[in-house]
């Protein structure tokens, strides 16, 4: 069978921050899809609350040096990688001292961070600006987390003529219940600088979480997700895209199902 290239998109992976499901799974479905003979490539931000001497993150000098535009402003974009060793599987980390410093996506209340909307576009701009700089052209990129909301949208709109992804497909993944609250309604004036129309993200509009996974679901090639995650009118909505959908009881399920999936959404 022809190895295919996959990147692991990843709002938290187990052992670099407290260990959940979905960090879990993070961390098995790329190791099994490695073993299985493809090339994979796993991408996450970098918390401030992970602890680089203990898991040996290092600088990658030759991915990092740019900025991005970030809201009319320059960001610097720091690329950061280390191992899991058992699994011989190399993690990427986009590292950026304004928007990474904190822990995960959520204050000590539960409450979103004013700058989550400005997270998501760093988070997508830098991971498209170092696959460029890998020069490595994923088959497939499968997004876990609501932090690569956008990525789907900047692959269709911000890149679409880059040669690197022009037969890249998307599969975003949701693991999690729809976050309570919204991102900042500006985001829409924010993408614009990446000249992302308001006719092209009308979901952003009201930025919420619903909103979120209805654009993730309208850019990507295919979604999954575990039965009772999703309410039914995000279920409705993703249903009538007609695009390659899986919904299993849960993680162990889904792993032995990703595979076929993997064909369905690539169409082989």
């Amino acid at each position: 069978m022809e190895q295919k290239k996959i990147l692991y998109i990843a709002q938290e992976i187990t052992p670099y921050l407290d260990e959940t499901p979905m960090g879990s799974f993070a961390r098995l479905l790329p190791q099994i899809v490695q073993e299985a003979g493809d090339d994979v490539r796993v991408f996450m931000p970098k918390y401030g609350t992970i602890n680089e001497r203990r898991h040996q993150l290092h600088e990658v000098i030759r991915l990092s040096g740019m900025n991005l535009v970030i809201n009319d402003v320059d960001m610097p974009l720091i690329v950061k990688v280390a191992s899991i060793q058992k699994e011989r599987m190399q993690v990427y980390f986009i590292d950026n001292d304004e928007y990474f410093k904190q822990e995960d996506a959520f204050d000590d209340q539960g409450k979103l961070y004013a700058d989550n909307d400005e997270r998501c576009i760093f988070f997508a701009k830098g991971i498209i600006e170092t696959v460029k700089k890998l020069n490595w052209s994923p088959d497939l990129i499968h997004i876990q987390g609501w932090l690569g909301a956008l990525l789907p949208l900047y692959l269709q709109t911000y890149c679409k003529e880059e040669p690197i992804f022009q037969h890249t497909k998307v599969i975003t993944c949701f693991l999690r219940e729809p976050f309570t609250g919204s991102l900042d309604e500006g985001i829409l004036e924010k993408i614009a600088f990446d000249e992302i129309t308001p006719d092209q993200a009308p979901e952003l509009k009201e930025p919420n979480s619903m909103n979120l996974i209805k654009l993730a679901s309208r850019y990507s090639d295919g979604v999954t997700t575990l039965r009772g995650t999703l309410p039914q009118e995000a279920i409705s909505y993703i249903t009538s895209l007609g695009k390659p959908f899986l919904c299993e009881e849960n993680i162990e399920t889904t792993c032995k199902s990703y595979p076929q999936f993997y064909k369905e959404v690539m169409g082989k």
